[in-house]
This record gives C-alpha cells, structure tokens and sequence, in this order.
C-alpha cells in the first residue's frame, strides 16, 4: 500500500446530504427549522413572505407609471405602445388594491385577518386547480 492509497477515503461511504435550501415561500421550510412553534406559525410567516415578495413584484410593474400618465397633460399624445404599458401597469396595480384598502381606510385594519384568509383560500384554490386535485 501506497501513501495515496492510504488517504482515499473507503469508495462505500456517501458524503453527507446537504439539507435542502430554506425557502421562505413554503410553511414547511419554516416548520422544520421551527420545531417548538405551532404549526399556524410557520404558515402565517410562509404566507407573509409569499405575499410581500408578489406586492414588491406588482409595484416594480408600475415604475414609471407618472411620466407616462403625464404625457397629455406636457403636450404629447399617447402612442399605442403607451397605451399598452398603461394597461398592464393597471393590472398589476389592481393587483395590489388589496394591501392599499388595508393601509387607507380607517378600521380596515380589522379586516386584516378576512384579507389573509382569502389570499391564502385563493393560492390554495389554484394550486389544487394546477395539480389536477377535486375541487371542492
């Protein structure tokens, strides 16, 4: 036996598993680095990421909402690529209404709770939907 031989390691033993990457979109990422705290917890943060990371994607779709609403106000007239670029930053403000309503409206806060349920009762609706799972 040779020097080299002597430091391989024995070709039966595996390197150890690496544990998967925490991703803070799934309950159980939370759940498992979280094991004394009820499992309500790891959802409610799980879903409070989900949600924070979609608003800041909706509200980066409407950056530069202002000069090319502007437009007819300075003198110049919308183009039709312009008039594209207002729908869909529309859409993606229509999809952040929720969360403003919360922040405007006095005692809104209260509907809080509702608004969380309904969010999570829609991402469960289509995930079933996307699985092929009944729809009950």
């Amino acid at each position: 036996m040779g020097p080299t031989e002597l430091s391989k390691p024995p070709a039966d033993t595996a390197p150890p598993a690496a544990p998967p990457a925490f991703d803070p979109d799934k309950t159980l990422s939370y759940q498992a680095r979280m094991t004394k705290a009820p499992r309500w917890f790891g959802s409610f943060l799980a879903s409070n990421s989900r949600e924070k990371n979609r608003m800041r994607q909706e509200l980066g779709k409407i950056k530069g909402a202002i000069p090319l609403l502007m437009k007819p106000r300075n003198g110049s007239k919308w183009t039709a690529q312009d008039r594209q670029e207002l729908k869909h930053m529309l859409r993606a403000a229509s999809a952040v209404y929720p969360y403003l309503i919360i922040w405007a409206l006095p005692g809104s806060i209260l509907l809080l709770p509702f608004l969380a349920w309904h969010l999570d009762a829609r991402r469960k609706n289509r995930e079933r939907k996307a699985s092929g799972g009944p729809t009950a």
